[in-house]
Parts: C-alpha cells; structure tokens; sequence
C-alpha cells in the first residue's frame, strides 16, 4: 500500500524539512501490523514527493486481533487489509510523520505555517459509500480530486464497479492541515477501524479535527463513522464541537477594542455597510450572498432593497446565526418573504456548493480575522470556486491607526484581529488574487478620510471579467 506526497513549490526541499525525513535515507517504522517504510521518489530543485510504504503482515493481523471483520466469517483469513489505505495507514502516518502532524519543525519552524501547493495520492482507497461520499469528505475542505475505479471483476463487468478507488489529492494548505485531514478521513471512508475506540479516540478527534471539522457540511457522518458508530461517545463529541463553535467571536458581538475607534466616526461599521450595498446595487446584483454575515446586519440592509431577489448569510458562528435571525425576525416573516433570504453555517475557507450561484458578494470585515496562512484557501473559495460576477471586500487600513488616540506600533484594532493591512499590502494582495482568478479590481475610500493617511477603512470591488463563466 502506497501514500505519496508531492509538492512542486520552490523550494520544493520543504518539504523533506516539514516531514524530518532525509531525502537520502530509507527509514522504517515499526507499526501495529508490520512496518511502514519512508523514502522519497524524487527530490530534487522541481519536485519533491515522499513516499510511505506500507508492509502489512497478514498472519500477523489474525494473531494480534482476531475475528473481527463485517462481511462473512472468513475474512480474517481473506481480507483486503494488507493492501488498502485503512486505518492502519492512517495509524502509520501519525506514527512516520509525528512531527509534521503535531505542527514541529526545529530545524525551520517557520516553515510549520507555510502554506504549500500539495498532492496526495493513495493508490488503493476503500470507500463504504463510493465517490460520492469522497467527493463530499474532501471538495468541501477545498480539495480537488482526480479518482480512478476499478470494477468488481473485469470479467463480469455488469457486476458493476468495485468500493476501491486510485484517489488524487490536490490543495494548497500547510502539511500538518493535510495530514490531519487524511488522519481523519481514511478511516472514515473504509469505514472499519482495526482497534477498539476508546474515550481516547474521542480527544484525538477533537484535536486533529480542529478549525475544520466543527464547520464541516459532513460532520455528522465524520464523527460516528470515526468512533466506530458508538452512539453515545459520537454524541459526546459532537456536542463539543457544537459547544467550540458557540464560542467562536465575531466582531459584532465579542471583540474587545484595544483602541477607541468610535471617537474618529461613531457609526464607521455602518458606513461600510452602505458602501457594500451601494456598490452591489450599481453593479445590478440579484442574488447576494453576505460571506461572514455575523449577526446579519448587512442582510437586513440588503433586504430593504427589492432589486435584491435572494439574499443568503453565512458565518461559521452558530451563535451569530441566531443572533442574526432572531434580529431579521425570521420567525415572523411570510412563506413569500422567507423565499427572498436565508442563513447558512460554513467556512470561507471551505469549498462549499452552498455559495455558488450568486452574482454579487460582500465580505464586510470579515478577512482580518483570518490567520495569513489561510487566505490562500479564502481566495480560492470565493473566487475559484465560488466565483460570483462582483465581490465587495472591506477591511480596516492601517495606515489611520496613528490617528486613534492610545496608538502603538504593532497595535492592533481589535482583539481578534489577525492583522490589518496598510493602503499598499492590500492593494498589493486583492491585485494579485484578480489578476490569478481573472478579475479586474478597483479601490475605495470607506469613512473618513484623512489627506495622508486615507480613509478609517478600505474597500476594493472585483468584477469578473468574462461575465458569460457566472452560472446563476
């Protein structure tokens, strides 16, 4: 059984560094049910690809474990385990790559946050639930996929195609997001975990799934599959991972200011509101989708506008969700008035089908609250994938900070901020996310504005340059 990792990204020597394995050396790891072997196929400076080879001992696996198949009396004897990703594989790549999966990398650790163009391949995937099932494990994390199936036998062919997929697995994210995920999902697509699961499993769920699966479209499905369908520690689970993303803040109902940016212009947030809805009514936008909708105050603007035909919210906070709806009345409003908006949980930095299909979206302060490393995805989400006809994208300008009254170098807005771009950074960022994803792009001012410094906030319009590539 084969597991490969490929990167072509200069310096494509990354990563051996992000892997601790020496690109000249066969290492061999001592597992479970035999021994997994690294070594690397090439690296060299265009391309790096480390292999994990896996050499499972079947007389082994009867000994240690027993009988303890799911489709007849025998397959402890006759099985697929020895040449299949299972849980096995994935139990070998949390042992082989401890390190990269734990987010180490001592002799460059600043390499563990470097975002990388990767491919995973699995040469043999057994999946309880067919393409399907793997297309909605991985497109929503952002994957693409390019799968090969095989028949049940050549020679029979209207027995039709075999659970067994060649699978292709191509993201630009960090190693340790990649192995975590592949951590998680291998197990959940054969769906026949090799060990007892224990209360253990549960926590290692939790950690390896964190700041993916909490807002995972598949979560459910995920959790119990894992855990190995045990009801109550699925439950158990799945409520912590509810209770995590209740606490997530948002700017609108959690954020602690660290500098009074009331006193400049009191009603700054809803400057930048009008602008995003001006600028999406010029623009002749139908069906709006607000991307980091928080407690839904852009979508109660919106919905004032008749020229706006649907319009949907989506946040990762469930708690901002409710907020949102009980703020919009949701409960009050008419079957006809309901067909014109709705709330949605998800992720931006997600690949997610829910968000395809509109011609205009705003992202009102939403990308400061996300860590570098991750607008990669975000870009991809929305632009890529998503790819609506306009979108509107606010964001603090840095360049004012001077101006606040308790200013520090380095000092940021707010609490949750991850970073806040000066006038140039994100002119430098949204002009090569346009340019990359065929866009064009323009730039305004959002609030007061200062002669030098500009205005309090920033906003930059993408329009799609070949209208006829939106589909509604």
């Amino acid at each position: 059984m084969l597991f490969t990792i490929t990167t072509r990204q200069h310096p494509p020597s990354d990563l051996s560094f992000l892997l601790h394995k020496h690109p000249d050396k066969v290492q061999s790891v001592e597992i479970s049910a035999g021994k997994a072997h690294i070594f690397y196929e090439r690296a060299d400076e265009e391309q790096c690809t480390a292999v994990l080879l896996l050499d499972i001992d079947p007389v082994g696996l009867v000994r240690t474990n027993g009988p303890k198949g799911q489709d007849f009396g025998l397959e402890q004897y006759v099985n697929d385990r020895p040449y299949v990703a299972s849980s096995h594989m994935s139990a070998a790549i949390a042992q082989a790559f401890s390190t990269a999966m734990n987010g180490r990398c001592n002799n460059k650790p600043e390499l563990v946050n470097k975002v990388l163009s990767l491919e995973a391949k699995l040469s043999v995937l057994p999946v309880r639930g067919g393409e399907n099932l793997l297309r909605r494990l991985f497109e929503p994390l952002g994957y693409t996929l390019q799968v090969d199936t095989y028949p049940l036998d050549s020679a029979f062919p209207e027995w039709g195609q075999s659970r067994y997929f060649t699978v292709v697995l191509k993201n630009t994210l960090t190693v340790q997001q990649l192995l975590s995920h592949l951590y998680v999902l291998i197990p959940v697509c054969d769906d026949d975990k090799h060990y007892w699961v224990s209360e253990h499993e549960k926590e290692k769920l939790i950690e390896k799934g964190m700041n993916w699966l909490d807002i995972h479209p598949e979560k459910e499905v995920i959790v119990r599959r894992y855990l190995k369908h045990q009801q109550s520690m699925a439950n158990e689970a799945l409520a912590t991972l509810v209770t995590k993303d209740e606490n997530i803040e948002t700017e609108d109902t959690a954020e602690v200011p660290t500098v009074d940016d009331s006193k400049p212009n009191i009603r700054i947030h809803d400057q930048r509101l009008k602008a995003a809805q001006s600028v999406l009514l010029e623009e002749g936008c139908k069906r709006v989708i607000d991307l980091g909708c928080g407690e839904g105050r852009l979508i109660r603007l919106l919905l004032e506008e008749k020229s706006f035909e649907y319009v949907v919210g989506m946040d990762v906070s469930y708690r901002s969700l409710e907020i949102a709806k009980q703020r919009l009345r949701l409960d009050k409003l008419s079957e006809k008035q309901l067909q014109r908006v709705k709330l949605i949980q998800g992720s931006l930095t997600y690949k997610d089908k829910r968000i395809h299909g509109f011609d205009g979206a705003a992202l009102v302060e939403v990308i400061e609250h996300l860590d570098p490393p991750r607008l990669k995805a975000l870009e991809r989400s929305v632009f890529e994938f998503a790819r609506p006809r306009v979108v509107v994208i606010t964001t603090p300008n840095a360049d004012y900070n001077i101006r606040f009254p308790d200013y520090a170098e380095g000092k940021l807005r707010h609490a949750d901020h991850r970073f806040e771009w000066k006038r140039k950074e994100f002119e430098a960022w949204a002009s090569s996310a346009a340019i990359q994803h065929e866009y064009e792009v323009s730039f305004k001012p959002v609030g007061e504005i200062d002669s030098e410094l500009g205005a309090i906030s920033q906003m930059a319009v993408f329009t799609l340059k070949t209208e006829k590539e939106f589909v509604s």
